[in-house]
């Protein structure tokens, strides 16, 4: 057996010593391509925002049944002159939109004329225009006393007509 003094005496254990698996420029370039992905994604991003397709503004046709339908729910509340302003104006607006026909700017006849002489009005079209021109006129420039059921059929005409015109 061995003395006791002869056993050399062990040093005590070091603390772990921390060393990073990876070279610094191996750890820089990972950064860098990191960066350079998350800019170019985040440019991807902006880039596809930015040309999104834009809604299409509404055509004629959809911005004057959405105002007859604001004068539908108005129909009892006003009275038949109003009334027949309102829709002969929105019916106008609508034509001069979609077939670019000056119906703001003239007259009645004036307008059923351009209409008569026009290829852009079927026949069907051309006899609803002049049936609720004339009943609108009568209430307008006549003052034709007219009844709330004389409004709604002027109304359903404006809507016939613009629901079926052909663009």
């Amino acid at each position: 057996m061995l003395a006791q003094d002869s056993i050399p005496e062990l040093a005590p254990i070091a603390s772990p010593v921390s060393i990073f698996p990876y070279p610094l420029w191996m750890v820089l370039c990972a950064v860098a391509v990191a960066l350079f992905l998350i800019v170019l994604l985040a440019w991807q991003v902006i880039h596809a925002w930015k040309n999104r397709p834009k809604t299409p503004p509404p055509t004629p046709r959809e911005i004057a049944l959405a105002a007859l339908e604001k004068l539908r729910v108005q129909l009892h509340a006003w009275e038949p002159y109003a009334m027949s302003i309102a829709l002969a104006d929105v019916l106008r607006s609508f034509i001069t939109n979609a077939f670019g026909v000056a119906a703001t700017v003239q007259t009645s006849p004036e307008f059923l004329a351009t209409v008569a002489n026009s290829g852009k009005f079927s026949t069907t079209e051309k006899e609803l225009l002049a049936a609720f021109l004339e009943k609108a006129d009568l209430i307008k420039f006549a003052r034709v006393e007219a009844t709330a059921r004389e409004s709604e059929m002027l109304l359903n005409q404006a809507y016939d007509f613009v629901k079926g015109a052909t663009l």
